[in-house]
């Protein structure tokens, strides 16, 4: 991120924080029951309820959620929340993809989002993906 000029490091934070703020929200949103949890029908249906059958599942995927979030809204630890929330964020995009259109929009956001942070932060990946 050290390469990029004033006006993209800004952009990058901005972009950042909605995305933290985004992933913070709807983990607080989950844990407080702030939202009511609107009817599925089918298959969507079905997948819902096998994840709360499982109990743990989604609870897991929130704290995740809100830990990289507060991590993209503080700045701090960066590299890892990317490697932690990609496979969420591909999980969103594809719920929306198959069987919740209504909400792409906002799902697209957050795996484009997420790969532009890698992007922005490819740098500190290279020892990661080094072959000995």
């Amino acid at each position: 991120m050290e390469k990029l000029n004033k006006t993209w490091k800004i952009s990058v934070i901005v972009l950042r924080s909605l995305l933290g703020f985004l992933f913070a929200f709807g983990s607080i949103a989950y844990f407080f029951k702030l939202f009511p949890e609107p009817e599925h029908t089918g298959n969507v249906k079905t997948m819902i309820d096998g994840f709360n059958a499982s109990f743990y599942i989604m609870p897991i995927v929130k704290v995740i959620e809100l830990i990289c979030g507060i991590s993209f809204l503080s700045g701090r630890y960066i590299t890892l929340s990317n490697i932690v929330i990609f496979p969420i964020s591909v999980n969103i995009l594809c719920i929306h993809l198959f069987h919740l259109p209504e909400g792409l929009p906002v799902a697209a956001f957050v795996f484009i989002s997420n790969l532009i942070m890698v992007y922005v932060y490819r740098d500190n990946y290279r020892t990661l993906l080094k072959a000995k």
